[in-house]
């Protein structure tokens, strides 16, 4: 931010502009990194909203059910991401999403999920390295925290997966019905 001055002399925020301009908390490439991120945790929030909706559509309550957990677990992923963007001083993006892979029937829900979350485990393994690059070891144990749960997830997804391969499609939709 530009300071104003008027008639030669600086306005009080030409200080606090000019000091936080000096003392950025954050690298920008690292900050850059987790708007990459960000965009992600949205793009997966909105693939896996879809997928609960459309299983609740077609009465499969628990597959709803788990749709609709994981889309907040990416929501608070978000959240976590919004806020350090901004304590490290740079602004978040959520205008960008990438492209979302919605399944048309459950199998192919799994397939798109599964192919999500291996980038998302990828990425925050590569903003995890970055950030110790840069020495900002809270933002890397934060990238940790999510990268667990993405790790859970990619789990938990393989199987479900690996329970329709046992049981088939048909079998497998029938335990799916009611809680």
């Amino acid at each position: 931010m530009r300071a104003i001055e008027h008639a030669g002399t600086r306005s009080p925020q030409y200080y606090i502009y000019s000091r936080r301009e000096e003392t950025m908390k954050g690298n920008a490439k690292l900050i850059d990194t987790l708007n990459g991120l960000l965009a992600d945790e949205l793009t997966a929030i909105n693939q896996y909203m879809v997928h609960s909706e459309m299983c609740d559509d077609w009465g499969y309550e628990k597959l709803h059910k788990h749709f609709e957990k994981r889309a907040i677990d990416e929501m608070k992923h978000a959240e976590k991401l919004i806020g350090r963007i901004l304590f490290l001083e740079g602004t978040p993006t959520v205008t960008t999403l990438n492209k979302i892979s919605i399944g048309a029937a459950v199998p192919a829900q799994f397939a798109n999920d599964h192919a999500a979350e291996e980038g998302a485990i990828k990425a925050y393994n590569d903003a995890i390295a970055l950030a110790g690059e840069v020495r900002d070891f809270a933002t890397r144990d934060l990238l940790q925290q999510i990268l667990n749960d993405e790790d859970r997830h990619m789990d938990e997804i393989e199987a479900l997966q690996g329970q329709i391969e046992q049981m088939t499609i048909q079998v497998f939709l029938t335990t799916q019905v009611k809680e």
